[in-house]
């Protein structure tokens, strides 16, 4: 939804922005394009994904981006101390592109998509203890199967949990797909792959996502300006829900005002050019004149 985003964001050239999700920089090169003397804040706790941004930015031949962009290896949740770290001002505009990104998603090795046979990973920062063999082939029964109904909405997740400690020790991503597509109930023409929901409840866990999005949700409002817009994108039910609820408790407190009544959904355009971004929605806040204070 790079052109929404764009769009949405309202992008002056001397301003500041802040892409507090950067992946492999899609959205910041093409924010730090529309900039003149304005700078754009990258941060991303997948240290992979930056270093590939960093090269996007240096050899990008559309002009020199390089004195606009920069990037930090933080986690989002982290936007205050980023934010005082790199003494920004207050910011124009805040982008956050939540889930997994592309890089993630295709690189088998780091064990985020049943398509590969590959190891239970599924950590967008390496150097986190936790990872998916953790809690496929230790966690109790009974923490799995709430694992996956209580972060993913999965109507099996009791089959599937007593077929994954059944069939312990899972060896990969491949051995993990197979144990849970062979506990589902069949139910009509199935759309997602029948590990969809349980790849994804293990990498919510991992990453700690809910969490992390909650504390970037009550510490960015304090990093953007009056007049600021802020951009959320979200792929999943209970994080749309998240970013949803913090929008109105802000629009409530007089902070924020929603500029998005519905919720903007991807074109068929793009649907069909890019099937991943089927499940997207994107809402937009922006501060109030009255919330400087």
């Amino acid at each position: 939804m790079l052109r929404e985003v764009l769009e949405w964001l309202s992008i002056r050239p001397e301003g500041t922005y802040l892409d507090a999700t950067t992946g492999t920089g899609g959205h910041l090169v093409e924010i730090a394009r529309r900039l003149t003397t304005g700078r754009v804040y990258g941060i991303d706790r997948d240290p992979q994904a930056l270093a590939l941004t960093q090269e996007r930015v240096i050899g990008f031949k559309d002009g020199d981006l390089k004195e606009k962009v920069t990037l930090v290896k933080a986690s989002f949740s982290e936007i205050g101390e980023v934010a005082r770290q790199q003494q920004m001002p207050p910011l124009d505009g805040v982008l956050a592109d939540l889930g997994v990104s592309t890089l993630e998603l295709d690189t088998p090795e780091r064990g985020f998509s049943f398509r590969y046979a590959a190891p239970l990973d599924m950590r967008m920062d390496p150097e986190q203890a936790l990872t998916a063999d953790e809690i496929v082939n230790h966690w109790p029964e009974r923490e799995l199967a709430d694992l996956l109904y209580q972060k993913a909405e999965e109507r099996d997740s009791r089959r599937i949990a007593k077929a994954i400690v059944r069939a312990r020790p899972i060896r990969d991503t491949a051995h993990l797909a197979t144990s849970v597509a062979g506990a589902r109930k069949a139910r009509g023409r199935q759309r997602l792959h029948p590990a969809t929901k349980t790849f994804l409840a293990l990498r919510i866990a991992v990453n700690r996502e809910e969490e992390e999005l909650e504390q970037f949700l009550s510490r960015a409002p304090a990093t953007i300006s009056p007049g600021g817009r802020w951009v959320m994108l979200s792929y999943h039910s209970l994080e749309d829900r998240q970013v949803k609820h913090a929008f109105q408790r802000l629009a409530r407190e007089g902070q924020f005002e929603i500029l998005t009544k519905k919720i903007i959904e991807p074109t068929l355009d793009e649907i069909r050019d890019n099937p991943r971004a089927r499940s997207a929605k994107m809402r937009v806040a922006q501060k109030l004149e009255a919330a400087a204070a």
